[in-house]
């Protein structure tokens, strides 16, 4: 989080508000799409399994995640959101969330890549779950955001 703060506020300090695009993030399970406000024309698709790091900045109204792009190479996206960055956070975890367990789901049964067990298909914990995920994806399919700007 030092370091996304660190890159947030260097950011703040160099630019001017005016100088900055206006931008919609669509938040889905597989992808962030961050489209220009204007003219929808789209800055960057950004691949969810990819995300090494996300978080509201210092101030609430800032947003940004860490993308690893190859080897060693990263790119941070950095927002100014309204009224505050609560929405695209929680929007952006949803997404990571369903990610994680999409690939838990995906894992065969005694593949040995985990330790952990697979619960069983009739226990409370595989029930739980599938009721996180449905819940999970029942909230991305309600976001939409919109209105935020990045520097």
């Amino acid at each position: 989080m030092d370091v996304i703060n660190q890159a947030l506020e260097e950011a703040l300090a160099n630019k001017d508000k005016e100088d900055w695009t206006p931008v919609t993030v669509n938040v889905a399970s597989a992808t962030l799409c961050i489209l220009t406000s204007e003219t929808e024309e789209v800055l960057a698709e950004c691949r969810v399994r990819f995300l090494s790091f996300m978080g509201v900045g210092k101030d609430v109204h800032m947003f940004a995640f860490i993308l690893v792009e190859g080897p060693g190479d990263f790119i941070c996206h950095m927002f100014w959101c309204e009224p505050n960055a609560a929405g695209l956070s929680e929007a952006v975890q949803a997404a990571c969330m369903l990610r994680y367990q999409k690939c838990l789901d995906a894992r065969p049964p005694n593949s040995g890549i985990s330790c952990l067990p697979r619960p069983p298909a009739d226990s409370v914990a595989h029930r739980v779950g599938s009721s996180v995920k449905k819940s999970v994806q029942n909230l991305l399919g309600s976001f939409k955001r919109s209105g935020s700007q990045t520097p």
